[in-house]
């Protein structure tokens, strides 16, 4: 205990807000329309959304995994595979971009990509708007939701509405930052600790623990010689949206809110467990050894950021 009361020296008087602290607490999402929410989450787990009826946005994004699939690569209609890992959707809206490369600039612009993409759900607007259009529940449901029923824009907006709800507040980690001084444990806090003596925080910060800004995947180290499997095209990162040569390798920093739900991680799903992809992040971003002591801590400190939804299995 003493060594810990070293440590944590500085970081505030007892029982007061953690204000200075890298890492913000997450905000409630506030003014979104109720009924919208539920339109767009049973928009969400529709699987017509999908040429075949048989991939919803769910399919990928499986709210009990913490809005990811556990799969790499992800699937699509027919079976087909993408070309990278599904990231999570919860506090997806605090993102700087979105999709791993950031071609997206916001949420509404990112439903574009699954719905066409013929790996996805190989759809259209209009041929979603012409099949929910033919289901007269739904279409009530729209019509009193919105004054012009069902039609893209319609679709598209109670689908974010409801992605812009998927916010997990009220983890421990946040009601340590806002004073609540017996809401870690010993091992978190110092894992917390150790993750800003390190350097993961340089890159994991601000409210969503990471997601407002790119990243070289290999800093210190060539990550993709070392790998030991061929580059894909989806490796290339933000190369394939800019087409700048500085870009290549480039990455939307992940946010780390809902890692400790994963079983697959980065965008190629290479590292198969929390404590492989720490050691991983120490050598290739950070040039560093972190032995498994200090692995652990940094996974408990991660686990302490998970917070509470409707959506997600008690714990």
């Amino acid at each position: 205990m003493v060594l810990l009361a070293c440590l944590c020296a500085g970081l505030a008087h007892a029982g007061a807000p953690r204000q200075w602290e890298p890492i913000l607490p997450l905000p409630e999402p506030r003014g979104l329309d109720a009924e919208r929410v539920a339109l767009g989450r049973a928009l969400f787990f529709d699987p017509r959304l999908s040429s075949d009826g048989t991939v919803s946005c769910a399919t990928c994004h499986i709210m009990e995994y913490g809005g990811t699939d556990r799969r790499v690569p992800s699937l699509g209609v027919g079976g087909a595979e993408g070309d990278i890992k599904a990231p999570t959707v919860f506090n997806s809206r605090f993102n700087i971009a979105q999709f791993w490369d950031g071609r997206a600039l916001n949420l509404h612009q990112q439903l574009d990509g699954p719905v066409r993409s013929p790996r996805e759900m190989n759809s259209s607007w209009p041929a979603i708007v012409a099949v929910l259009k033919a289901d007269e529940a739904f279409r009530t449901r729209f019509e009193s939701a919105y004054p012009e029923g069902i039609n893209e824009h319609t679709l598209k907006d109670a689908l974010v509405t409801f992605e812009q709800s998927l916010v997990t507040t009220g983890s421990r980690f946040d009601r340590w930052l806002k004073g609540d001084d017996s809401a870690l444990s010993e091992e978190e806090l110092k894992g917390y600790l150790l993750f800003k003596s390190y350097g993961c925080v340089g890159c994991h910060q601000g409210v969503n623990v990471g997601g407002n800004l790119f990243q070289r995947m290999g800093v210190m180290e060539d990550y993709f010689r070392e790998r030991g499997t061929p580059e894909t095209t989806a490796d290339q990162g933000r190369f394939n949206v800019t087409g700048d040569e500085q870009d290549r390798y480039f990455f939307k920093v992940p946010s780390l809110r809902m890692v400790a739900l994963e079983r697959r991680f980065f965008h190629d799903g290479s590292a198969a467990s929390l404590d492989e992809a720490i050691e991983t992040m120490g050598r290739f971003q950070l040039g560093r050894e972190i032995p498994a002591p200090d692995r652990q801590r940094i996974a408990d400190f991660l686990r302490s950021l998970l917070g509470p939804h409707p959506l997600l299995p008690a714990r």
